[in-house]
Protein backbone atom coordinates (compact mmCIF):
# COMPACT_ATOMS: atom_id res chain seq x y z
CA UNK A 1 0.00 0.00 0.00
CA UNK A 2 1.48 3.38 -0.83
CA UNK A 3 0.52 6.00 1.56
CA UNK A 4 -0.27 10.03 0.79
CA UNK A 5 0.08 13.12 3.37
CA UNK A 6 -2.17 14.66 0.48
CA UNK A 7 -3.99 14.33 -2.61
CA UNK A 8 -1.35 16.71 -4.21
CA UNK A 9 1.33 14.35 -3.88
CA UNK A 10 -0.53 11.23 -5.51
CA UNK A 11 0.65 9.72 -8.59
CA UNK A 12 -2.21 9.51 -10.72
CA UNK A 13 -1.49 8.05 -13.63
CA UNK A 14 -3.36 5.12 -13.43
CA UNK A 15 -7.18 5.99 -13.34
CA UNK A 16 -8.53 4.90 -9.59
CA UNK A 17 -11.86 3.61 -7.71
CA UNK A 18 -12.02 5.73 -4.84
CA UNK A 19 -14.18 5.16 -1.80
CA UNK A 20 -13.83 8.36 0.85
CA UNK A 21 -14.37 8.10 4.83
CA UNK A 22 -13.16 7.83 8.30
CA UNK A 23 -12.79 4.26 8.35
CA UNK A 24 -11.98 4.85 11.85
CA UNK A 25 -11.52 1.27 13.73
CA UNK A 26 -10.99 -0.17 10.25
CA UNK A 27 -13.67 -2.78 11.67
CA UNK A 28 -15.12 -5.99 10.08
CA UNK A 29 -18.05 -3.44 8.68
CA UNK A 30 -15.54 -1.27 6.76
CA UNK A 31 -13.39 -4.26 6.02
CA UNK A 32 -16.62 -5.26 3.52
CA UNK A 33 -16.48 -2.00 1.85
CA UNK A 34 -12.93 -2.06 1.40
CA UNK A 35 -13.00 -5.62 0.01
CA UNK A 36 -15.64 -4.03 -2.49
CA UNK A 37 -13.27 -1.81 -3.43
CA UNK A 38 -10.17 -3.56 -3.91
CA UNK A 39 -12.37 -6.33 -5.97
CA UNK A 40 -13.71 -3.21 -8.34
CA UNK A 41 -10.21 -1.96 -9.00
CA UNK A 42 -8.89 -5.36 -9.93
CA UNK A 43 -11.59 -6.02 -12.18
CA UNK A 44 -11.13 -3.02 -14.40
CA UNK A 45 -7.36 -2.20 -13.61
CA UNK A 46 -7.76 0.73 -11.99
CA UNK A 47 -5.91 2.09 -9.03
CA UNK A 48 -7.66 1.20 -5.35
CA UNK A 49 -8.02 4.63 -3.09
CA UNK A 50 -9.45 5.10 0.41
CA UNK A 51 -9.47 9.04 0.26
CA UNK A 52 -9.43 10.32 4.22
CA UNK A 53 -8.92 13.09 6.36
CA UNK A 54 -6.87 14.17 9.17
CA UNK A 55 -7.35 16.04 11.77
CA UNK A 56 -11.22 14.87 12.04
CA UNK A 57 -13.78 17.61 10.42
CA UNK A 58 -15.18 18.43 13.91
CA UNK A 59 -11.70 18.91 15.78
CA UNK A 60 -10.99 21.58 13.23
CA UNK A 61 -14.75 23.38 12.24
CA UNK A 62 -16.10 22.90 15.84
CA UNK A 63 -13.10 22.54 17.73
CA UNK A 64 -13.97 19.31 19.49
CA UNK A 65 -11.32 18.37 21.54
CA UNK A 66 -13.54 15.62 23.91
CA UNK A 67 -14.06 13.53 20.68
CA UNK A 68 -12.27 9.82 20.38
CA UNK A 69 -11.41 7.90 17.91
CA UNK A 70 -11.00 4.11 18.64
CA UNK A 71 -7.31 4.35 15.79
CA UNK A 72 -4.84 7.28 16.25
CA UNK A 73 -4.18 7.85 12.59
CA UNK A 74 -0.62 5.34 12.75
CA UNK A 75 -2.63 2.79 13.66
CA UNK A 76 -5.53 3.14 11.32
CA UNK A 77 -2.47 3.32 8.51
CA UNK A 78 -1.09 0.13 10.08
CA UNK A 79 -4.48 -1.71 10.30
CA UNK A 80 -5.40 -0.41 5.96
CA UNK A 81 -2.00 -1.88 5.10
CA UNK A 82 -3.12 -5.10 5.56
CA UNK A 83 -6.38 -5.66 3.43
CA UNK A 84 -5.13 -5.07 -0.01
CA UNK A 85 -5.87 -1.34 -0.68
CA UNK A 86 -3.42 0.38 -3.21
CA UNK A 87 -3.05 3.56 -1.89
CA UNK A 88 -4.49 5.92 1.16
CA UNK A 89 -4.52 9.32 1.15
CA UNK A 90 -5.03 11.10 4.05
CA UNK A 91 -5.49 15.05 3.00
CA UNK A 92 -5.03 17.62 5.29
CA UNK A 93 -8.63 18.73 6.83
CA UNK A 94 -8.47 22.72 7.41
CA UNK A 95 -11.06 25.59 7.31
CA UNK A 96 -10.41 26.35 3.93
CA UNK A 97 -10.56 23.19 2.41
CA UNK A 98 -14.08 23.12 4.13
CA UNK A 99 -15.06 26.28 2.37
CA UNK A 100 -14.49 24.26 -1.37
CA UNK A 101 -17.78 24.19 -3.15
CA UNK A 102 -19.21 20.47 -4.33
CA UNK A 103 -17.64 21.41 -7.77
CA UNK A 104 -14.80 22.31 -6.56
CA UNK A 105 -14.43 19.27 -4.52
CA UNK A 106 -15.08 17.21 -7.55
CA UNK A 107 -13.30 18.52 -10.11
CA UNK A 108 -9.96 19.53 -8.20
CA UNK A 109 -10.21 16.21 -5.45
CA UNK A 110 -11.68 13.30 -7.37
CA UNK A 111 -10.71 14.19 -11.15
CA UNK A 112 -7.86 15.93 -11.60
CA UNK A 113 -5.65 14.77 -8.28
CA UNK A 114 -7.02 11.22 -8.04
CA UNK A 115 -8.25 10.54 -11.81
CA UNK A 116 -11.29 9.07 -10.77
CA UNK A 117 -13.13 6.39 -13.33
CA UNK A 118 -15.06 5.25 -10.70
CA UNK A 119 -16.33 6.20 -6.94
CA UNK A 120 -18.02 3.96 -4.75
CA UNK A 121 -19.71 5.57 -2.03
CA UNK A 122 -22.53 5.36 0.77
CA UNK A 123 -25.94 6.72 0.36
CA UNK A 124 -25.97 8.97 3.19
CA UNK A 125 -22.46 10.56 1.66
CA UNK A 126 -22.70 14.98 1.98
CA UNK A 127 -19.77 16.80 0.78
CA UNK A 128 -18.74 20.01 -0.35
CA UNK A 129 -19.24 23.33 1.65
CA UNK A 130 -21.30 23.06 4.00
CA UNK A 131 -22.09 19.31 3.26
CA UNK A 132 -24.95 20.34 1.18
CA UNK A 133 -24.39 17.85 -1.76
CA UNK A 134 -25.35 14.22 -1.81
CA UNK A 135 -24.59 10.84 -3.99
CA UNK A 136 -27.29 12.23 -6.66
CA UNK A 137 -25.44 15.25 -7.04
CA UNK A 138 -22.05 13.31 -7.12
CA UNK A 139 -23.72 10.99 -9.77
CA UNK A 140 -24.51 14.32 -11.24
CA UNK A 141 -20.75 15.67 -11.30
CA UNK A 142 -19.56 11.83 -12.14
CA UNK A 143 -21.62 12.11 -16.38
CA UNK A 144 -20.14 15.69 -16.45
CA UNK A 145 -16.53 14.34 -15.52
CA UNK A 146 -16.47 10.96 -16.88
CA UNK A 147 -16.65 8.60 -13.79
CA UNK A 148 -19.42 6.66 -12.61
CA UNK A 149 -21.05 6.33 -8.77
CA UNK A 150 -21.88 3.18 -7.09
CA UNK A 151 -23.56 3.11 -3.71
CA UNK A 152 -22.90 1.44 -0.87
CA UNK A 153 -26.16 -0.03 0.63
CA UNK A 154 -27.52 1.00 3.65
CA UNK A 155 -27.93 -2.17 5.40
CA UNK A 156 -23.95 -2.01 4.98
CA UNK A 157 -23.65 1.67 5.84
CA UNK A 158 -25.93 1.50 8.67
CA UNK A 159 -24.12 -2.09 10.11
CA UNK A 160 -20.50 0.55 9.88
CA UNK A 161 -22.43 2.74 12.24
CA UNK A 162 -23.85 0.12 14.31
CA UNK A 163 -20.35 -1.57 14.70
CA UNK A 164 -18.66 1.50 14.97
CA UNK A 165 -21.17 2.60 17.84
CA UNK A 166 -21.01 -0.68 19.10
CA UNK A 167 -17.16 -0.73 19.87
CA UNK A 168 -16.94 3.07 21.43
CA UNK A 169 -19.99 1.63 23.66
CA UNK A 170 -18.06 -1.68 24.63
CA UNK A 171 -14.74 -0.07 25.32
CA UNK A 172 -16.42 2.09 27.53
CA UNK A 173 -17.60 -0.01 29.32
CA UNK A 174 -14.97 -2.29 29.17
CA UNK A 175 -16.23 -5.20 26.90
CA UNK A 176 -13.01 -5.87 25.18
CA UNK A 177 -13.83 -8.76 24.42
CA UNK A 178 -17.21 -7.50 22.42
CA UNK A 179 -14.99 -4.49 21.00
CA UNK A 180 -12.41 -7.10 19.73
CA UNK A 181 -15.32 -9.38 17.64
CA UNK A 182 -16.32 -6.47 16.10
CA UNK A 183 -12.79 -5.25 15.51
CA UNK A 184 -12.09 -8.31 13.36
CA UNK A 185 -8.51 -7.56 15.90
CA UNK A 186 -7.56 -6.79 19.23
CA UNK A 187 -8.00 -3.17 20.10
CA UNK A 188 -4.30 -1.45 20.56
CA UNK A 189 -2.78 0.84 22.45
CA UNK A 190 0.49 2.92 21.44
CA UNK A 191 2.73 5.34 22.87
CA UNK A 192 5.82 5.66 24.88
CA UNK A 193 7.06 4.02 28.05
CA UNK A 194 7.76 6.86 29.92
CA UNK A 195 9.33 7.08 33.73
CA UNK A 196 6.36 7.00 36.28
CA UNK A 197 6.66 6.85 40.11
CA UNK A 198 8.16 3.52 40.08
CA UNK A 199 5.43 1.67 42.55
CA UNK A 200 5.18 -1.28 40.92
CA UNK A 201 8.65 -2.51 41.60
CA UNK A 202 7.76 -1.92 45.40
CA UNK A 203 4.99 -4.51 44.89
CA UNK A 204 7.00 -6.97 43.22
CA UNK A 205 5.17 -6.23 39.76
CA UNK A 206 7.26 -3.85 38.10
CA UNK A 207 5.45 -1.84 35.49
CA UNK A 208 5.95 0.03 32.20
CA UNK A 209 4.14 3.16 32.18
CA UNK A 210 2.13 4.30 28.80
CA UNK A 211 1.85 7.70 27.38
CA UNK A 212 -0.10 7.96 24.38
CA UNK A 213 0.19 11.41 22.86
CA UNK A 214 -2.92 11.72 20.61
CA UNK A 215 -5.46 13.13 23.31
CA UNK A 216 -8.65 11.93 20.76
CA UNK A 217 -7.64 8.20 21.24
CA UNK A 218 -10.38 6.61 23.17
CA UNK A 219 -8.75 4.58 26.40
CA UNK A 220 -10.91 1.62 27.57
CA UNK A 221 -13.16 1.78 31.28
CA UNK A 222 -10.48 2.15 34.27
CA UNK A 223 -9.55 -1.90 35.80
CA UNK A 224 -7.38 -4.49 34.73
CA UNK A 225 -7.10 -6.23 31.57
CA UNK A 226 -5.09 -9.07 30.23
CA UNK A 227 -2.74 -7.94 27.57
CA UNK A 228 0.01 -9.18 25.29
CA UNK A 229 3.02 -7.22 22.97
CA UNK A 230 5.60 -7.63 20.83
CA UNK A 231 9.30 -6.44 22.32
CA UNK A 232 12.15 -7.55 20.26
CA UNK A 233 10.64 -9.79 18.19
CA UNK A 234 9.21 -11.72 21.50
CA UNK A 235 5.46 -12.41 22.10
CA UNK A 236 4.98 -11.15 26.05
CA UNK A 237 2.14 -11.12 27.80
CA UNK A 238 1.27 -9.02 31.15
CA UNK A 239 -1.87 -7.63 32.83
CA UNK A 240 -2.59 -3.85 32.44
CA UNK A 241 -3.76 -1.26 34.93
CA UNK A 242 -6.00 1.57 33.54
CA UNK A 243 -6.54 3.92 36.64
CA UNK A 244 -5.50 6.20 39.26
CA UNK A 245 -4.03 3.54 41.45
CA UNK A 246 -6.58 4.82 44.35
CA UNK A 247 -4.80 2.56 46.70
CA UNK A 248 -1.75 4.65 46.84
CA UNK A 249 -3.77 8.29 46.54
CA UNK A 250 -3.03 8.08 42.89
CA UNK A 251 -4.15 12.04 41.17
CA UNK A 252 -4.12 11.24 37.66
CA UNK A 253 -4.66 8.29 35.31
CA UNK A 254 -1.95 6.07 34.04
CA UNK A 255 -1.74 3.06 31.93
CA UNK A 256 0.74 0.59 33.33
CA UNK A 257 1.63 -2.92 32.31
CA UNK A 258 3.28 -5.72 34.23
CA UNK A 259 4.90 -7.92 31.37
CA UNK A 260 5.28 -11.32 32.48
CA UNK A 261 8.98 -12.75 32.11
CA UNK A 262 10.19 -10.75 30.71
CA UNK A 263 13.61 -8.54 31.52
CA UNK A 264 13.53 -5.72 29.28
CA UNK A 265 14.29 -1.98 29.65
CA UNK A 266 11.46 -0.19 28.07
CA UNK A 267 11.77 3.54 29.32
CA UNK A 268 11.62 5.58 25.50
CA UNK A 269 10.86 3.13 24.01
CA UNK A 270 7.72 3.41 21.71
CA UNK A 271 5.23 0.02 21.89
CA UNK A 272 2.21 -1.18 21.16
CA UNK A 273 0.14 -3.41 23.84
CA UNK A 274 -3.16 -5.04 22.65
CA UNK A 275 -5.69 -5.70 24.76
CA UNK A 276 -7.02 -9.00 25.44
CA UNK A 277 -9.41 -9.25 28.38
CA UNK A 278 -10.56 -7.47 31.10
CA UNK A 279 -10.21 -9.17 34.61
CA UNK A 280 -11.53 -6.58 37.24
CA UNK A 281 -12.78 -3.17 37.67
CA UNK A 282 -9.93 -0.74 39.48
CA UNK A 283 -10.27 -0.87 43.49
CA UNK A 284 -8.75 1.12 46.84
CA UNK A 285 -7.64 -1.77 48.91
CA UNK A 286 -7.47 -0.88 52.45
CA UNK A 287 -3.80 -1.45 52.44
CA UNK A 288 -0.84 -2.13 50.08
CA UNK A 289 -0.43 -5.23 50.85
CA UNK A 290 -4.25 -6.21 50.21
CA UNK A 291 -3.37 -4.35 46.86
CA UNK A 292 -0.57 -6.61 46.14
CA UNK A 293 -2.58 -9.94 47.12
CA UNK A 294 -5.50 -8.79 44.39
CA UNK A 295 -2.69 -8.61 41.88
CA UNK A 296 -1.19 -12.15 42.67
CA UNK A 297 -4.76 -13.06 41.67
CA UNK A 298 -4.92 -11.28 38.85
CA UNK A 299 -1.78 -12.65 37.66
CA UNK A 300 -2.97 -15.91 38.51
CA UNK A 301 -6.08 -15.52 36.68
CA UNK A 302 -4.14 -14.19 33.42
CA UNK A 303 -1.51 -16.48 33.53
CA UNK A 304 -4.69 -19.49 33.01
CA UNK A 305 -6.54 -17.62 30.53
CA UNK A 306 -3.40 -17.12 28.39
CA UNK A 307 -2.25 -20.96 28.60
CA UNK A 308 -6.24 -21.43 27.24
CA UNK A 309 -6.02 -19.21 24.20
CA UNK A 310 -2.06 -20.94 23.30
Amino acid sequence: MKRYTDADTYDNKIPSVVTIGTFDGVHIGHKKIIEQLVEAAMQNNLESVILTFFPHPRMVLQKDTNIKLINTIDERIQILEKTGLDNLVIHPFTKAFSRLSAGEYVEKMLVEKLNVRHVIIGYDHRFGRNRNSNIIDLASYGIQNDFTVEEISKQDIDNVAVSSTKIREALLDGDITKANVYLGYNFMLTGKIVRGKELGRTLEYPTANLHIKENYKLIPKKGVYIVKSEIENKTCYGMMNIGNNPTVNGTHQTIETHFFDASFNLYDRKIQIEMLKRIRDEKKFDSVEDLKMAMQQDENFSREYINSIL
